[in-house]
């Protein structure tokens, strides 16, 4: 999906990472929330408090689960879920623009 109808845009941008990740926040009519963003070159850990979808729309990234050693491989057009209450490493090597969908 290309584009999202009917939804509340905050106006205040995520800033992660001394400005090198950034994200909006996108709420749905039933509550759901989704966040837009895009990644400057660079090594990044994130925490999550609910699980997650990350869907890397463009750029390619590397990405390692919490608990375990490898590294997966992803680029523009594919996703990869995250576990709550976990964390996970990337290593963004060119900008990447990623849409993020927190599962209840």
């Amino acid at each position: 999906m290309s584009e999202f109808n009917n939804v509340t845009v905050t106006r205040e941008a995520n800033v992660y990472f001394d400005g090198n990740v950034t994200s909006r926040a996108i709420t749905f009519a039933d509550g759901t929330v989704k966040t837009l963003g895009i990644m400057m070159p660079g090594d990044y850990t994130f925490g999550t408090a609910k699980a997650e979808v990350m869907e890397i729309l463009a750029g390619s990234l590397r990405y390692r689960l919490a608990g375990s050693e490898d590294w997966l491989a992803i680029k523009g057009g594919e996703s990869f879920n995250v576990p709550s209450e976990s964390s996970f490493d990337i290593q963004v090597s060119e900008l990447s623009d990623y849409c993020c969908s927190y599962i209840d």
